[in-house]
């Protein structure tokens, strides 16, 4: 039942980058970042000088993604940009489970297939990340693809005398394996449970907020693991590697072993998978603040029992909340994806879930979505203003081979401070306003081609440090989706509409003619006379949009 496959190394195999030459920028040399293991913000090296590896735990794909999950996705996949900026060949891993209790347990609820339930719902996950600009994953492997590697897994902690097979009367295996956490002293490291110490702020916030959504026992948010439950272990702390099959699951959910039939417990997917694609240790092991505990323990000390190395940093992201409570489907306050983008731009939605440090908890609220739609109004309005100023824009060939050195200094010191996008997003702005006073300039300036070259470095900068947060609205997917991924009303076109659309349209290029021109007193006369008819004009770097009041 083992697979002898050594694991595998995409930098080297498989990745066109990997022909690509290495240049790290001189900026790498500053980046810190925090480890939760240790409590502290470090200065970060990787294990192999210019390549960076990554694993970050995905989605368990029971049903359809919303706002808290799509955060972790943001806030890794910011991480991850940072760190291609910095010239680091990066190789991202983000797994998908698409086998476990719930998966299961709401398939045969719902009378469906388990695995056509969960790659419906793995579809939905991949819709949400692409349509939010979430980039696609170096491999994103199922759980279901990886049993030899898990199988190989715990027969090396048996082996190594880190866990034990549950018998039944006849001393047979039942399925049930379990890791024996008394046998390994390193338990419990990464969250600190052996120290009293207060922990860092950001644990210590989460856990006043309530226990975590994968901890054991009464559990306001997740029910308790039955076999994680079991009378069959020989210790409360100890946790299930295999699990025999309940007697509801279906044939085809179940594996043949050599200590018994049954499936994975939930944590040592992710510790075959982590090593089949990065190897002996890699970089990072991302997720969000509540797999800290058990998932992550659990996993390190697996891991590590298995004798293999664990990540060298560990990352988490923090809760989305609602009215300071943690964002949940079972409390009835998980916004959807579709939901929230039918009434707002993607772009606008990425902003505001990537508008603070990974790390520290983010409220949900209408403010924080209006909030967004004005830093998008600013930021296409100095975009277009500069196009038209300079005759065009720059090519995004230009745009992403600006290098971290060349970014403006405050914005790569808010971003290698443990990747702090409150502070990015202030630089960003910053030379925002200072493009703006170069703008208005133009016209009272007799040294216009010297302001122009000012006005081009200055919207380069902007644009490329947006392109580091994703947020370029020049780039994909905002190009494709139209007016940065704009919400559509779900209306369809009336005659009258369309009547409406063409008087309109004329006005609206007279009044982009006007602007072209500099005649900005007539371009102001169009879009107020628009006003007064109830027509609201909103400028954008696609063009100008209209609606009725």
């Amino acid at each position: 039942m083992g697979n002898s496959q050594e694991p595998q190394d995409f930098n080297t195999s498989v990745m066109p980058s990997s022909l690509t030459p290495v240049h790290v920028a001189k900026a790498a040399d500053g980046l810190n970042l925090y480890d939760t293991a240790s409590h502290q913000v470090s200065h970060f090296v990787p294990l192999k000088p210019g390549e960076v590896g990554i694993y970050v735990c995905g989605a368990t794909v029971q049903s359809s993604p919303h706002i808290g999950h799509i955060r972790a996705a943001v806030a890794f996949d910011i991480v991850r940009r940072w760190f291609l900026k910095l010239g680091y060949k990066v190789t991202f891993v983000r797994n998908v489970t698409d086998i476990d209790d719930k998966i299961l347990d709401k398939a045969a609820t719902a009378g469906q297939r388990w695995w056509a339930r969960a790659y419906y719902y793995e579809r939905e996950f991949t819709e949400a990340y692409n349509t939010l600009g979430v980039l696609t994953p170096t491999v994103e492997p199922r759980a279901t693809g990886h049993m030899p590697d898990m199988i190989d897994l715990i027969q090396r902690i048996l082996d190594n005398g880190h866990g034990y097979v549950v018998t039944d009367a006849d001393g047979k295996p039942t399925g049930n394996v379990y890791f024996d956490v008394a046998s390994w002293p390193h338990y419990g490291e990464l969250t600190h449970q052996k120290q009293t110490a207060e922990v860092d702020e950001a644990a210590a916030v989460a856990d006043r907020m309530g226990p975590s959504v994968d901890a054991t026992g009464d559990d306001k948010y997740n029910p308790v693991d039955p076999a994680d439950a079991s009378p069959d272990k020989h210790d409360p702390r100890d946790f299930a590697l295999w699990k025999a099959p309940k007697d509801t699951d279906p044939e085809d959910a179940r594996w043949s072993t050599p200590f018994g039939v049954g499936r994975p417990g939930w944590h040592i997917e992710c510790s075959a998978m982590s090593h089949r694609y990065l190897g002996d240790g890699f970089d990072i092991h991302g997720g969000g603040l509540d797999l800290r505990f058990p998932h992550h323990e659990n996993e390190m000390a697996q891991t590590r029992a298995a004798g293999y190395p664990s990540a060298a940093r560990w990352m988490h992201s923090a809760w989305v909340t609602a009215k300071g409570e943690k964002m949940s489907k079972s409390l009835g306050t998980g916004l959807s994806v579709p939901s929230v983008l039918a009434e707002n731009s993607a772009w606008v939605v990425r902003y505001a879930l990537g508008s603070v440090q990974y790390r520290s908890m983010l409220e949900w609220s209408d403010q924080a979505l209006v909030e967004a739609q004005a830093a998008y109004d600013r930021v296409s309005n100095f975009i277009e203003r500069a196009g038209v100023a300079l005759g065009g824009q720059p090519s995004r060939e230009e745009v992403t081979g600006i290098s971290a050195d060349d970014l403006p200094t405050d914005f790569v010191a808010a971003m290698n401070d443990d990747v702090n996008v409150s502070g990015a997003t202030a630089a960003i702005f910053t030379a925002i306003r200072s493009g703006n006073t170069l703008l208005s300039q133009l016209a009272d300036r007799a040294d216009s081609e010297a302001v122009q070259a000012e006005v081009r470095e200055t919207l380069l900068a902007v644009r490329a440090m947006l392109d580091t947060l994703g947020l370029d609205p020049l780039a994909e997917p905002w190009v494709s989706a139209g007016a940065a991924g704009g919400a559509s009303d779900g209306t369809t076109e009336t005659p009258e509409h369309a009547a409406l659309e063409a008087l309109i349209t004329e006005q609206l290029n007279a009044r982009a003619e006007a602007r072209k021109a500099r005649d900005f007193a007539k371009a102001d006369q169009i879009r107020d006379a628009l006003a007064e008819a109830g027509i609201t004009i909103e400028d954008g770097l696609q063009g100008s949009t209209w609606s009725l009041k």
